[in-house]
């Protein structure tokens, strides 16, 4: 290893006192936030909110202090379809009624999986990722999926919010103490040969706490609703005698059978057209193993579109750390020059950026419009689920360029996929629970 030397940091500095532009961006820097210093408005503003293809949509939710974007991004999927049934100018489901499940089975799902992992070391890159990951708020489609097969959907007004469900940093941290508690216990079992009936006996009574936790912090879920709506004719409707799970039935049918996971992951160990899932990444034991099917980045966005022609919109993630701006609502690489203000070298592919821990999927939304120029995209519309105060009206907008860049996974009807629909049903390689692809949407 080679020290910094004396003449290297005289070298080093006599360059940046002879460089104006290195001045100029102290100058800038020492009152403003690097965001705005590299913000190219010119780009920014042909970005505007006009789409060849714009679904008309509801207005907005909001997660407030939650990570539970992947479940307001699908909610926001299926209610369109309830809306436009029962002609409805505003509906919400119940997100807080899928976070209550998904944690709670979450919860079994890490236990099961130290179990599994009982024989070897704490510091084994395995468990080490279990514990590290722990229970929190975010997901993937498929783990949205297996809630709704499990325990169906309700609408919001039949399971508000709490403070808790909205503000979930604390409960998290209270969960997770006691889980790693629990771990210990049940590791500490296993390494005594205890008998198999009394390990499950003791992780059926931390889920019992648990699940005694999670009623006080949202409230015990619904068994039985009515379904009340007024439409947008102002005329009063009830629906009487629903359970979760026939609400489902009604509502819902059987559209998340036909609903995949596609991705774009342009790494080496990753071929375009082949499947893949994640070991101990999920959250209904017994439910399906989540599935993705990876496409180039041409199939991926002409299925989107496909399905946007039809005037459905899709549940997609992303990883919004880059090249954003949050009150006007955009997502544009050209939008900022960061390597002209720093003097750094920053540009990097996509699958360099997988590889190297650079960027991964860490947010959904809901793609409800493009524009299309000759029939190629420019331009996407944006559902998000921060609230109205920034975009337009919480709408936001990405540049396709961004899109190719930091836009990772859809989920899109099978139909939409068109030939590319059969590749589904491959078996899938197994890839570690570290892998990007296994990171969860928040």
């Amino acid at each position: 290893m080679q020290p910094i030397t004396s003449a290297q940091l005289a070298q080093w500095d006599e360059r940046y006192q002879a460089s104006p532009e290195r001045r100029l961006a102290t100058l800038a820097l020492s009152k403003s936030e690097l965001n705005s210093v590299a913000f190219v408005s010119s780009s920014a503003g042909a970005l505007r909110h006009k789409f060849s293809i714009d679904i008309k949509t509801m207005e907005v939710t909001d997660q407030k202090s939650s990570g539970r974007c992947w479940l307001f991004a699908a909610t926001n999927v299926l209610r369109e379809r309830i809306a436009q049934e029962k002609n409805l100018e505003a509906f919400e489901l119940s997100q807080s009624y899928l976070a209550f499940w998904d944690k709670f089975e979450r919860c079994n799902y890490l236990l099961e999986s130290i179990l599994e992992t009982a024989s070897l070391p704490t510091d084994d890159r395995t468990v080490m990722h279990l514990l590290a990951t722990g229970v929190h708020d975010g997901g993937q489609w498929d783990m949205f999926a297996n809630i709704v097969r499990k325990y169906g959907i309700v609408p919001k007004d039949a399971f508000g919010e709490t403070w808790q469900s909205s503000n979930t940093r604390q409960m998290n941290a209270v969960l997770n103490r006691a889980l790693k508690v629990a771990a210990v216990r049940l590791r500490g079992m296993v390494a005594a040969s205890a008998p198999e009936a009394d390990i499950q006996a003791e992780k059926e009574n931390t889920l019992g706490k648990v699940y005694a936790f999670l009623c006080s912090c949202y409230g015990e879920p619904p068994k039985h609703f009515n379904f009340e709506y007024v439409d947008k004719e102002h005329e009063y409707h009830i629906e009487k005698g629903y359970t979760p799970l026939t609400f489902r039935d009604r509502y819902v049918g059987g559209l998340l059978d036909e609903i995949v996971s596609i991705i774009h992951a342009p790494t080496a160990d990753k071929p375009a057209h082949r499947t893949f899932t994640i070991r101990l990444l999920g959250n209904v034991v017994g439910g399906r193993a989540i599935r993705h099917l990876n496409l180039t980045m041409d199939e991926f966005k002409s299925a989107i579109i496909r399905q946007l022609e039809a005037g459905k919109v899709v549940w997609f993630g992303s990883d919004v750390g880059h090249f954003g701006e949050r009150t006007t609502g955009l997502w544009d690489d050209a939008s900022f020059d960061f390597e002209l203000l720093s003097g750094l070298e920053l540009s990097i592919s996509k699958a360099d950026a997988l590889d190297y821990g650079l960027s991964a999927m860490d947010h959904a939304m809901v793609i409800t419009g493009v524009n299309l120029e000759d029939g190629k995209p420019n331009r996407w519309k944006i559902e998000n689920s921060w609230g109205d105060k920034n975009g337009e009206k919480g709408y936001y907008i990405c540049s396709d360029s961004w899109f190719d860049q930091y836009v990772y996974q859809a989920a899109v009807e099978r139909e939409y996929l068109g030939e590319l629909a059969g590749l589904y049903e491959q078996e899938p390689i197994v890839l570690e629970p570290w892998d990007p692809m296994g990171t969860l949407a928040d």
